[in-house]
């Protein structure tokens, strides 16, 4: 459950990258609510998780999970530039992140 936990606090991290670029440097008032919003229940989410797993993978497995979906959705959605080596690099990023999960013990 902690791992689930973990994998949805990174898709809210995606979350809170997207609106936090989409806000404009908090100058819109709907992408900055949202971005509030999806940077609490992350952190809230890992916080949860963290009181059973240990800290190292499950952070990294957060972050993992944020950068890629990020990056993924920068390319779908706001025109960001898709290169053979991008695609590479967040494909070696969730194999990290899988890695990482598989490596990481509960308490």
């Amino acid at each position: 459950m902690a791992w689930l936990l973990v994998v949805v606090a990174g898709l809210l991290e995606t979350g809170f990258a997207v609106c936090l670029k989409l806000s404009h440097g908090f100058t819109r008032l709907w992408p900055t609510i949202a971005f509030a919003c999806f940077a609490l229940g992350s952190f809230g989410l890992l916080t949860l998780a963290l009181k059973k797993l240990d800290v190292g993978p499950a952070y990294a497995v957060w972050t993992g999970i944020g950068a890629a979906g990020t990056a993924i959705y920068g390319m779908v959605f706001l025109g960001d530039l898709v290169s053979t080596l991008k695609l590479v690099s967040i494909s070696l990023v969730i194999l990290g992140v899988i890695g990482l999960q598989l490596s990481g013990s509960a308490h």
